[in-house]
């Protein structure tokens, strides 16, 4: 297989895995905002295990061919520490962004009656933000567009953390095989449950700019873009800084100490008195 054959199959799979994260996770969205009573309304975690069960499975279908990356604050990570081609940085997020676009409309496509319904019910229109939860992020209750850029700095650097270690190959104790994939679901459920009103724990330039662009194609108008406070660049731009300085702290802070690590300096440094 050439490396451009290679590439395309690479890019098929990273759209199709942050498709099937947002068709599921939008359509739990759907579920908590378009239903009264709301099947998740008392019972929160469920949404949370839906994004994370997401995660679980875009990666059992898509691992194999990109690795998963599914996030572009991820690719951005990988391409800092660990030796991902930063070539292609820009193909990825462009195709994660791309997946993100199809699995809303998927979305769209299956809520849109309910969405219309809910919308007449509460008398707003969908370019006054009508269930525009559904598909893209915003500040909860007291949070300002500020406070929730240093929310998702902290809330990405945790999950990066969390991802680099449970990939490490070194670390002795991250779960082994296929059980990462279920491991960083996990992760995904724990941090929206967590912490997920703040923001609705976006995590993702992709999972929230792609439905975002979406919703604005499809009626949403300014709720989308700006949107209230100008809030659009904040879930991309909080994502990106804060995978940087998760992942950055577990390099720095834990790797260099781990066992496998310790053992490999010394043996270098044996290496190198034995030449």
């Amino acid at each position: 297989m050439n490396k451009h054959r290679a590439l395309i199959g690479e890019l098929i799979s990273e759209a199709l895995a942050v498709a099937i994260i947002i068709l599921i996770g939008d359509s739990a969205a759907a579920m908590i905002t378009l239903y009264d009573p709301s099947p998740y309304a008392q019972a929160y975690w469920g949404v949370c295990i839906a994004w994370g069960l997401g995660v679980t499975m875009a990666i059992y279908v898509t691992g194999s061919v990109s690795g998963t990356h599914a996030n572009p604050a991820v690719t951005l990570a990988l391409a800092l520490y660990r030796g991902f081609p930063k070539s292609k940085v820009l193909p990825y997020w462009i195709a994660q962004v791309v997946g993100g676009f199809i699995g809303a409309a998927l979305v769209l496509q299956l809520y849109h009656p309910v969405i219309d319904a809910y919308n007449a019910l509460h008398h707003v229109t969908r370019e006054a933000g009508g269930a525009a939860g559904v598909f893209f992020t915003h500040p909860g209750e007291h949070v300002s567009v500020m406070h929730a850029f240093w929310d998702e700095v902290i809330l990405t650097g945790m999950l990066l953390l969390g991802i680099f270690a449970i990939t490490d190959e070194f670390n002795e104790v991250a779960p082994k095989a296929n059980s990462s994939a279920l491991m960083v679901g996990l992760l995904v459920a724990a941090i929206g449950a967590s912490a997920g009103y703040l923001e609705a724990w976006a995590l993702n330039p992709a999972r929230d700019f792609g439905p975002r662009l979406l919703a604005f194609v499809a009626g949403w108008d300014q709720s989308a873009f700006p949107s209230p406070g100008a809030y659009w660049w904040v879930p991309i731009a909080a994502p990106l800084l804060g995978g940087v300085l998760g992942a950055g702290l577990y390099q720095i802070a834990v790797k260099p100490y781990l066992p496998s690590g310790r053992n490999r300096k010394a043996a270098d440094q044996d290496a190198e008195i034995g030449a």
